[in-house]
Parts: structure tokens; C-alpha cells; sequence
């Protein structure tokens, strides 16, 4: 065999791995996978190693469509950290629903930046310390984070939270629990 041939050879098989190589990746790489055939298909999300999701209120939250205003309310009083902490809490919240029958102009100025103190205030007054599942719910007063009390009361079978019916009870977080209510609460003299 002459040099030219040996040249060729190694060149050919040199294609030919590499080509090989590159057949095997695409087989099994879910990056590169969809690129056959010019179809590019969704990559499978990373699997989780070691990292436990810890289910917070806020995380419970952001998982469901019908808290969004709530969260993005929670983030501009900068109480995710709060509400993410230890806890345990007790959080009554508010369906976007809830925050639609605001006062447009009413929700626009809580959210803005300079009335964070004030956001702050109508959001834990929807809070109260421990967890409070709806079998140990009692009538009566009820202090809020806040400071100002809630009114629990039963009426006409439905369990309402001063002027809010609960829509929903027990949705566990692993720092409390959460029950769905239909309106905002507003602290005494806001």
C-alpha cells in the first residue's frame, strides 16, 4: 500500500468514527436529539439530586394561577423571605378574583413602590401565627401578624373572615397552611 492510500484510509475512517461519534451523541444527548430530521423536540427538565422542594407558603402560591396577583403583591412588600421562613402561618389568601374587585386605583397605589409600608400591612393582616387547620377553627377574635384582630364567624353554614367567605381550607405548606378567602381584608382604617 502506498503512502497516498494510507493517507486515504485514515482519512476515510477518520470521517467514518467520527461520523459514528457524532450518530451515537445525537441518539442520546435529549439536547441534540430533536435536531434529526430538522424537528427540534422540548428538553426533559434536569433531574432534581439532593434538593428537596421545601413547599413554603409563597412556593404553594406561586404554583397556583388563581394567588398571582397575591404573589406579585407579596414580592413588592418584600415579605417572600417572611413568608418562606419558618413560620408556622396561618395565611387567609385573597384569589386574584379578590384583588379585581379592589378599586383598581386602590390596588395600583398598594403595589407601587413608596406604599410598600402600607402593602406590608394589608398583607399581614391575612396572617396569623401557627398553623390553624379548619377543624381547630373557633368563632370569635383572632389577632393577626398585623396587630389587628380578625373576626371568624359561621354563617348560614359558610365560614367567613370579617366581610371574606373561604372558598377553600387545609392547603398545607411545610411552614403552615393556607385557606382561600374572596376578598381582600383591609385592616381597621385603611
Amino acid at each position: 500500500m502506498n503512502v497516498f492510500s494510507l493517507k486515504t484510509l485514515v482519512i476515510a475512517s477518520g470521517v467514518a468514527l467520527a461520523a459514528t461519534v457524532f450518530s451515537n451523541a445525537i441518539n442520546t444527548s435529549p439536547t441534540l436529539a430533536g435536531m434529526q430530521k430538522g424537528e427540534m423536540k422540548p428538553m426533559a427538565a434536569p433531574a432534581k439530586t439532593n434538593m428537596a422542594k421545601t413547599n413554603t407558603i409563597v412556593d404553594v402560591a406561586s404554583g397556583n394561577k388563581s394567588f398571582s396577583t397575591l404573589v406579585t403583591a407579596v414580592k413588592a412588600a418584600g415579605l417572600v423571605e417572611t413568608l418562606s421562613g419558618k413560620g408556622p402561618f396561618t395565611v387567609f389568601a385573597p384569589t386574584n378574583e379578590a384583588f379585581n374587585a379592589l378599586p383598581k386605583a386602590t390596588l395600583e397605589s398598594l403595589l407601587k413602590p413608596e406604599n410598600k409600608a402600607k402593602l406590608q400591612k394589608v398583607l399581614t393582616y391575612h396572617v396569623v401565627s401557627g398553623t390553624v387547620m379548619a377543624k381547630d377553627v373557633k368563632p370569635g377574635s383572632v389577632k393577626t401578624v398585623q396587630g389587628s384582630p380578625i373576626t371568624v364567624k359561621v354563617q348560614g353554614g359558610k365560614v367567613m373572615v370579617n366581610n371574606a367567605n373561604v372558598l377553600q381550607t387545609d392547603i398545607k405548606a411545610s411552614n403552615g397552611v393556607i385557606h382561600v378567602i374572596d376578598k381582600v381584608l383591609l385592616p381597621p382604617g385603611m
